[in-house]
């Protein structure tokens, strides 16, 4: 049987503890048998009251954390999801790489950062602190003000990880997402901006949300050509994407003009180089929307994960 594993990486007193005690008190271990691994202890203890149906073991030393460790704490203790508040100071790698079982399933990483504290681990630890920004499914940097927020905001950590779900926790409470009309996943300043396979989704939703920001700039990326009858002399071209479950496909796609693309049958895959320009156009209901002319096209191979995922 499978077990979920959430992994919960930072450095001491960024946060773990308490965001682990906020979800387990809103009810994240009352249904199934939950055995939480504690790698680091701060000044914050787990609340008792929450730990109903939770079991906590303690792991001192990175070395005692160990693929056979973990297979004696699954057969000691039967859970159904395994919670890790990780040590900062040992490596994510390792533990997935090595340390983790073969039905134990890393579902999702989340990183907690205290803002103030940001700059001087990653200019000290840049390797321990970026792998733990870089493989996050989702971050949180804690205890921020205005100016943090705006440092933050500069540093452009969309670049690095453009798939996580970014936050910014408030000193006064409040929260709020870390992109906003500042805050672009790609380098525009680039040549060609280059769209890896892995990212086209990332690329779509910012060029539909801030198309400006593209108009004028040279792209490249691998998409599927789409050839339908109420658009002629264009092309729409794109990728098809999960957005929730096998039953929710959608295709993303944006309006395409260039030679060349009557060589090309339905759904075959190219990698194309374009102009974005903005253009009112039907397909985007009559709102200007990103129409790319194509300067280079050639055929190209289906990449490994044909259908993108969020």
């Amino acid at each position: 049987m499978d077990i979920p594993v959430y992994l919960f990486a930072g450095f001491l007193d960024g946060g773990k503890t308490s965001f682990i005690n906020g979800i387990l008190r809103d009810g994240f271990a009352w249904e199934n048998r939950t055995l939480l691994i504690c790698c680091e202890e701060g000044a914050e203890e787990y609340d008792s009251k929450a730990l109903r149906n939770v079991t906590v073991v303690n792991v001192g030393e990175e070395a005692d954390l160990t693929r056979d460790f973990l297979k004696q704490c699954e057969k000691k203790y039967k859970p159904r999801q395994v919670m890790v508040e990780f040590n900062g100071m040992w490596s994510l790698g390792r533990f997935y790489q090595d340390a983790l079982p073969d039905n134990w399933v890393l579902y999702q990483i989340m990183t907690m950062v205290e803002a103030a504290t940001f700059d001087m681990y990653a200019k000290n630890m840049g390797q321990l602190m970026m792998e733990k920004i870089t493989n996050a499914d989702m971050i949180v940097f804690n205890r921020c003000d205005e100016s943090l927020r705006a440092a933050l905001r500069q540093r452009n950590l969309r670049m690095v990880n453009r798939r996580a779900n970014i936050y910014l926790e408030n000193s006064d409470g409040t929260s709020e997402d870390y992109a906003d009309e500042t805050v672009c996943p790609f380098d525009l300043s680039q040549d060609i901006i280059q769209i890896p396979d892995d990212d086209f989704g990332v690329w779509y939703v910012d060029v539909m949300e801030h198309p400006e920001r593209y108009e004028g700039k040279a792209i490249r990326a691998k998409t599927v050509v789409c050839h339908l009858p109420q658009y002629p002399g264009e092309v729409i071209l794109g990728r098809f994407a999960m957005t929730c479950c096998e039953n929710d496909i959608a295709f993303l796609g944006l309006v395409a003009r260039g030679e060349g693309f009557d060589a090309y049958e339905n759904r075959a895959w190219a990698d194309v180089t374009g102009i974005v320009h903005l253009e009112r156009h039907k397909a985007y209901q009559g709102e200007d929307g990103p129409v790319l002319q194509v300067t280079a096209l050639s055929p190209a191979e289906k990449p490994a994960q044909e259908v993108l995922t969020f």
